[in-house]
């Protein structure tokens, strides 16, 4: 294991050892204090352009699980088709793994990958300087080429349009009644296998796709990373939806998660802001707006929409409880709803799936 270091913007200094593949990078420093999932968590395209901080000291203890494909051409066990973080961060790497699942290390599988992993770094310091001072950029380079420091930028790039579809893609379980258009931002697999299983065509389009143009019976906004400001296209074609179909007789429902919520609340005409050190976990307590349901809920975002800027005709529908930070939104007379967190997540609590039911019922 060689030596590296991670250095934040700020000046502070944190080394370790490298137990993944061996170049420098650098990205947007952010933790998350889930127990488990970093499979999940790595393949995620909303950690594009970021470096993971786990707070749990122990990792790749269990492994992972093979990268095998369902005849849908969906990962298995994967939230995408490869890892999108620029780098993991945790304390003590495990060497050894066990788990019935896994087909090799987590160490192999960053190496094969080429993203870098660190070790031996103290993330219960780096954690409090990230809420302290909020989320920052660093840089990863080995202390053996001290003079190979990259450089990188997270605000104002369009992560969305890196790591979204090229091309429309359909998935279809026999028999499908309803056709739902998904507009990826950086869908993970799950929102996808949510809706197959309740018996809906997915035509998933690029973030830029006009999808107004197209035949279906309901909008789906997925998740994605970075700054939802960067996503101009995706919100005018939004904006186009809520009007055409307002004038309409019949309206289709729309659902979004997480960039989706962000999205759906600058269409309706709200603004976002950046949140100190984000929400990255797997259990967020967020209550139903108007009720005295609170739920556990794994999140995984930067941003949060300002609820005070909401229109008159739209409405919070869940609130974080530990900041009161808004996570979702629903429109007081049509079938337009959103979530912050994740309900499909995997790792982490199932207890808001029904959204997904609630969504398929309004097709």
């Amino acid at each position: 294991m060689k030596n590296v270091t991670l250095l934040l913007e700020d000046g502070t200094a944190f080394h370790g050892k490298s137990f993944g593949y061996e170049k420098p990078v650098a990205g947007e420093v952010v933790f998350n204090t889930a127990m488990m999932g970093y499979p999940e968590s790595l393949t995620d395209p909303s950690y594009a352009g970021q470096m993971m901080v786990l707070t749990y000291p122990l990792v790749g203890n269990y492994g992972v699980p093979s990268f095998s494909i369902e005849s849908n051409g969906i990962a298995t066990y994967m939230e995408s088709e490869k890892i999108h973080a620029e780098a993991i961060i945790v304390s003590d790497y495990s060497t050894e793994y066990s788990h019935w699942n896994a087909k090799e290390s987590l160490a192999d599988w960053l190496k094969r990958e080429q993203v870098p992993g660190i070790t031996g770094i103290d993330t219960r310091y780096l954690t409090k300087v990230l809420r302290e001072h909020g989320v920052m950029m660093g840089k990863i380079f080995f202390d053996d080429e001290p003079d190979n420091i990259p450089t990188a930028q997270y605000e104002g790039v369009n992560y969305i349009a890196k790591v979204s579809c090229k091309e429309v893609i359909r998935y279809k379980n026999e028999p499908s009644s309803k056709k739902v258009v998904l507009v990826d931002c950086g869908v993970k697999n799950n929102i996808i296998r949510c809706l197959l299983k309740r018996g809906v065509e997915v035509i998933r389009v690029p973030w830029n796709y006009d999808f107004n143009t197209l035949e279906f019976d309901g909008l789906f906004l997925a998740n994605g990373p970075g700054d939802p400001d960067t996503a101009v296209e995706t919100v005018e074609h939004i904006k186009k939806f809520l009007t055409t179909e307002s004038e309409k007789g019949k309206v289709r429902p729309c659902m979004g998660i997480c960039m989706g919520n962000q999205l759906l609340s600058k269409a309706a005409g709200a603004t976002i802001y950046k949140l100190k050190y984000g929400h990255r976990s797997h259990n967020q307590p967020v209550q139903q707006v108007g009720t005295q349901r609170c739920f556990i809920t794994s999140q995984n975002h930067g941003y949060a929409v300002d609820s005070k800027t909401l229109p008159n005709d739209w409405e919070p529908l869940f609130v974080n409880m530990n900041d009161g930070s808004n996570e979702g939104i629903r429109h007081k007379k049509y079938p337009w709803f959103s979530a912050q967190f994740h309900p499909e997540a995997a790792s982490g609590p199932v207890d808001t799936e029904f959204l997904f039911d609630d969504f398929v019922k309004l097709l």
